[in-house]
C-alpha cells in the first residue's frame, strides 16, 4: 500500500507568516526517516530545520531555494511505497488549486495568544491542545512565550500546553515590586488560578527553572513534575558578564556578543533577532525590571538563591536537560541532582530552540511516564 505525503511550511510561533527555503538537505530519491531534517527555512525570527513527521522517499521538491512562502504552502511530497510521476502530479496539483494563502481562521493560524489583569497586573499567556493535567511552560531572563516556539506544537500532541510571558517580559506587565522569585511564582500560580488548574507539569528553562522550583517550594500541592532545561537555582555559577552585557547592550553591535553566547551556531543570531530583542528592551519599564531582577537573583556575577533542596526533598518526578557547551550556566550543575538528567552534547543554553527534537522526545517521554 502507499502513502503520498505532503510536506508544508511549519508555524513557528504566534507571528510567523511565511519562510524563505534556504537549503535543501535531502534530494529527490533520498530516503527520509520520520524526524529527519528536510530543508532549511528562514523566518523574521530564527532559521531552523524542518523535520519530516513521516518516513519515506523524497519524490518531489516543490519548493525552491530562495524562494519565499507562506506557512502551509507545500515545500515537497514524500511517498510510503510506490507512486507514479501521474499520481505524484495530480496530488501537487490538488493541492495548489485547493491551497489558501493564510487561511481563513483559528483552525489554520492557530490560538492567539490572551492577556488577563491579575493582581493588577497584566499577564500574556498561550495554550493549545488539550487534557486533564497541563504542562506550563517558563521562559528565562529577557525571554518570552516564543522561546518555545519550536517545542510548543510538539508537546501539544495529546496534552493542553500552556505558555506565559513573566512579568517584565514579552507583554505581560513591566513594573515589578520585589523582582524575586515569589513574585514570579506568584504569577504563576495566579495564571493557574484563572484558568482553574489544580496540578500541573512544570517546565523552566534557565531563570524560568527556577521560577519552577520555587513554585514547587511555595506550593508543592500545585506540581506534578518539573521539567529543567538549563535551569537556574541549582548552582552560584553564572556568566556575570552575558547578564551585565545583556542588559546594558542598547544597539545591534553590544547586544550581538552577547547573545551568541547562547547558540552553539552564531548564525541563529540574525538580524532580525536583535532587532526585536532591542524593541523589547526599549519598552517602557524594562530596563529596570532587568536591572531588578538581576539585582535580586544575580547580584555579583553570583545566583543568589539555591533550589537543589526541593529537588532532594523530592515529592514529584524531575527531569533535568542541558547543553554540554552552555557557555551561561554550566551544566556540571546538573550533577549529583535527584532527578533524571541528560547532558546534551555540543549544545548550549538555547537548546530548546537549538536541539527541538531532542529536547522534545526527553520531554514527551517523561511525561508520558508522569
Amino acid at each position: 500500500m502507499s502513502r503520498i505525503h505532503t510536506l508544508t511550511m511549519p508555524k513557528w510561533g504566534l507571528s510567523m507568516t511565511e519562510g524563505r527555503i534556504d537549503a535543501w538537505l535531502k534530494q529527490d530519491g533520498d530516503t527520509i526517516e520520520k524526524g529527519d531534517a528536510v530543508l532549511d527555512v528562514e523566518t523574521d525570527k530564527i532559521s531552523s530545520s524542518v523535520e519530516a513527521p513521516f518516513s519515506g522517499v523524497l519524490r518531489r521538491q516543490v519548493a525552491r531555494e530562495d524562494e519565499t512562502l507562506p506557512v502551509g504552502a507545500l515545500l515537497g511530497v514524500v511517498v510510503e511505497g510506490g507512486a507514479s510521476e501521474e499520481e505524484i502530479d495530480a496530488v501537487v496539483e490538488r493541492f495548489q488549486a485547493e491551497f489558501v494563502p493564510g487561511g481563513d481562521g483559528e483552525a489554520d493560524s492557530g490560538p492567539a495568544p490572551r492577556k488577563v489583569e491579575l493582581d493588577g497586573r497584566v499577564l500574556r499567556y498561550f495554550e493549545r491542545g488539550e487534557g486533564s493535567v497541563p504542562l506550563l511552560l517558563i521562559h528565562g531572563f529577557g525571554g518570552d512565550l516564543n522561546n518555545w516556539l519550536f517545542n510548543h506544537e510538539a508537546l501539544a500532541a495529546g496534552r493542553r500546553v500552556i505558555a506565559l510571558d513573566l512579568p517584565g517580559h514579552g507583554e505581560s506587565g513591566k513594573a515589578l515590586e520585589r523582582g524575586d522569585l515569589d513574585e514570579l511564582s506568584g504569577a504563576v500560580l495566579a495564571l493557574l488560578d484563572h484558568l482553574d488548574i489544580e496540578q500541573a507539569h512544570l517546565a523552566g528553562h534557565s531563570m524560568g527553572g527556577a521560577v519552577a522550583l520555587n513554585t514547587a517550594r511555595l506550593a508543592p500541592r500545585r506540581v506534578r513534575s518539573l521539567s529543567l532545561l538549563a535551569s537556574a537555582g541549582l548552582g552560584a555559577e553564572i556568566n556575570g558578564g552575558y547578564l551585565q552585557g545583556f542588559v546594558e547592550a542598547g544597539n545591534r553591535n553590544a547586544l550581538k556578543p552577547q547573545l551568541v553566547q547562547l547558540f552553539s551556531d552564531a548564525s541563529l543570531v540574525t538580524r532580525q533577532m536583535l532587532e526585536d530583542m532591542l524593541r523589547f528592551k526599549r519598552l517602557e519599564g524594562v530596563d529596570a525590571a532587568l536591572r531588578q531582577l538581576t539585582g535580586k537573583l544575580f547580584a555579583d556575577g553570583r545566583q543568589q538563591v539555591d533550589l537543589r533542596g526541593v529537588l532532594e526533598a523530592g515529592g514529584y518526578p524531575a527531569l533535568v536537560i542541558w547543553g554540554e557547551a552552555d557557555a551561561i550556566i554550566p551544566a556540571s550543575h546538573a550533577q549529583g541532582l535527584s532527578a533524571e538528567v541528560h547532558v546534551l552534547p555540543a549544545q548550549a543554553h538555547m537548546l530548546q530552540m537549538e536541539a527541538a527534537e531532542a529536547v522534545n522526545a526527553l520531554l514527551l517521554d517523561f511525561l508520558e511516564r508522569h
